[in-house]
């Protein structure tokens, strides 16, 4: 078990090392997230259109 004084000492020395990103990379970053969360909901809108309209297909034939 290591001193809390050197712990503290060590945690310091660790946050130090973190690159931070810059206000510019974070606003791409979550502009990027946006656009990918938009685009796969709308894949899966269109997936879900064909199977509905499939299985209305299908279940139509024999109804």
């Amino acid at each position: 078990m290591a001193n809390p004084v050197q712990f503290i000492q060590q945690v310091r020395s660790e946050v130090s090392k973190v690159v931070w990103p810059t206000r510019r990379e974070v606003l791409l970053t979550t502009v990027m997230v946006f656009i990918m969360a938009t685009l796969t909901a709308i894949f899966f809108a269109l997936v879900d259109l064909g199977i509905r309209a499939g299985l209305q297909g299908i279940l139509g034939m024999f109804g």
